[in-house]
């Protein structure tokens, strides 16, 4: 999943430095592009997400100097793994603390579908979940917790958390804190919902992606399925929330115009574990040529699925049908914005040439993940 600016370059440089690679017919594929050079990480301001749940992380840990917050946020948390919703919890307590901690987080819910290019009406955004099980039995003692967010960049050093005094705290990532941490995250599952129909919208719009099949077969249509996938073992650290995950899928519809159809793969949050799925990822019915390409994203939480779209829409509208078929993964990937590649990039892997026919494990061109696939019919009723 993320990874460092560092090792994003040294994949570009050894993809960049692959040869062609032979189709046969005269044509060739070329070896991936290398990755745009952009302004060092340091450089980078951070994103508007992290700094909308960064400043919620605060108000949340500020609330919880008011006892009978503290119990609802532990009472929520305390029999279940699965984050809960901030807003109905802060709504559902009484007092000053819990009215400014709900009017903060109704207002970071909506600047965050801002900022993702997301509609006004998604409705609560943020999480909230205890970094591990074992800090129960220090919140039942009464030990002050702290709140910090669910940092993306798996290499970070330190995690900055808050107590009810406003004060900040530099954590080790390396070690479970000995207090016990709150994580304030983003319910991605949604944000990704809602992303995948903005990017068929926009798309859609302007003629990448027809809104529906433009052949209709009486009797079904074949589809690429992905049986199983994985993307490359990193170590999980305590302050990562899970990540959500979509493909970009390129090819040229039956009109001879550059289509892209997005598939949300929620269930892929994890590296270093292998899902299946059983997920139709190609339908070949609305393709020209037997062949696609894959770009497969990630959503860290400040994707903006709005501009992602017309970024991809601008760059690809200028390539036209030759009469043989063109990969476009280097066209998707120049067309992401620059942010996208410092610290930690939306972009993850890629194949090149998936065919109707294609059986088997399939090697991401980063090296980065693979995934096993096999054709299937989809049998019409």
């Amino acid at each position: 999943m993320p990874r460092s600016h560092t090792r994003l370059r040294r994949a570009a440089a050894t993809l960049a430095a692959l040869p062609l690679l032979a189709l046969g017919a005269g044509q060739a594929l070329a070896a991936p592009a290398p990755l745009p050079a952009h302004a060092p990480a340091g450089q980078a301001a951070a994103s508007r997400v992290a700094a909308i749940e960064d400043g919620v992380a605060r108000t949340l840990a500020a609330a919880l100097a008011d006892p009978a917050v503290r119990e609802r946020l532990r009472a929520a948390t305390a029999a279940t793994d699965t984050p809960a919703a901030l807003a109905p919890l802060a709504a559902a307590a009484d007092g000053p603390a819990a009215r400014g901690l709900a009017e903060a987080t109704a207002t970071a819910d909506r600047g965050i579908a801002s900022a993702k290019g997301l509609g006004a009406d998604l409705g609560p955004l943020l999480r909230v979940q205890l970094a591990d099980p074992s800090m129960r039995p220090a919140l039942a003692a009464g030990t002050a917790p702290l709140v910090a967010t669910a940092v993306t960049d798996d290499h970070a050093r330190t995690v900055r958390a808050y107590d009810s005094a406003g004060r900040a705290h530099e954590l080790a990532t390396d070690r479970l804190p000995t207090r016990p941490v709150y994580l304030v995250d983003l319910d991605s599952a949604k944000t990704l919902t809602a992303g995948i129909a903005v990017l068929q919208r926009e798309l859609g719009s302007r003629g990448i992606a027809p809104a529906e099949t433009a052949q209709s077969l009486a009797s079904g249509w074949w589809g690429t399925k992905i049986t199983s996938v994985r993307v490359s073992d990193d170590e999980e650290p305590w302050f990562k929330g899970a990540a959500e995950m979509f493909a970009l899928v390129s090819g040229f519809g039956l009109d001879g115009k550059v289509r892209v159809d997005s598939v949300a793969m929620p269930y892929l949050q994890y590296d270093g574990s292998t899902y299946y799925p059983n997920q139709i990822l190609v339908n070949w019915s609305n393709y020209k040529y037997n062949l696609a390409d894959v770009v497969l994203m990630e959503d860290d939480g400040d994707t903006n699925y709005l501009a992602l779209a017309q970024a991809i829409a601008a760059v690809l509208l200028t390539i036209a049908d030759q009469g043989a078929y063109i990969p476009l993964v280097n066209a998707v990937l120049g067309a992401m914005p620059a942010s996208w590649w410092v610290d930690d990039p939306d972009y993850v892997e890629s194949w090149y040439t998936l065919a109707r026919s294609s059986s088997g494990r399939l090697n991401g061109a980063r090296g980065n993940g693979w995934m096993t696939v096999e054709p299937y019919y989809v049998q019409q009723f």
